[in-house]
């Protein structure tokens, strides 16, 4: 039995195996780019329907000069929408995180109702009437 382990690696020498790495690394450099203005094209509301089907041809047709000139003509607008797609976002939790944190608050006074009411500190037609209260 004859094993070809030992001359394969005689045969891809180490200059060799870095060339390859190399072009791995650009070629996943290359998609997460194209990824990136694709994600960007079809994010913009500014842009219309036949814009973004302009850049989206230009990109799949001319791959390199297409993202090349996107990134020229709208690179800097990339980093704003970005930005502001966060804020929106953060915006839209914190208005989450709020509205939660309220009912928690409503939970909190009923709790405490509750504990006035089993002292004996209230009566029962209060006890309803401050839930009612709250709960409205």
């Amino acid at each position: 039995m004859n094993c070809a382990l030992p001359n394969l690696a005689s045969d891809y020498p180490v200059l060799n195996l870095f060339w390859t790495i190399s072009e791995i690394f650009l070629w996943v450099l290359w998609f997460m780019l194209l990824f990136r203005v694709f994600g960007d094209i079809f994010r913009d509301h500014e842009l219309g329907g036949w814009a973004k089907a302009g850049w989206v041809f230009l990109t799949i047709v001319l791959p390199f000069i297409g993202v090349l000139v996107y990134l020229i003509a709208r690179g800097k607008g990339m980093h704003a929408r970005e930005v502001q797609r966060a804020q929106q976002s953060e915006e839209a939790f914190r208005t989450y995180l709020r509205a939660t944190v309220g009912t928690t608050g409503s939970t909190d006074e009923l709790a405490r109702l509750a504990e006035l009411k089993n002292r004996g500190d209230i009566t029962d037609e209060e006890y309803e009437r401050a839930k009612a209260k709250i709960l409205a």
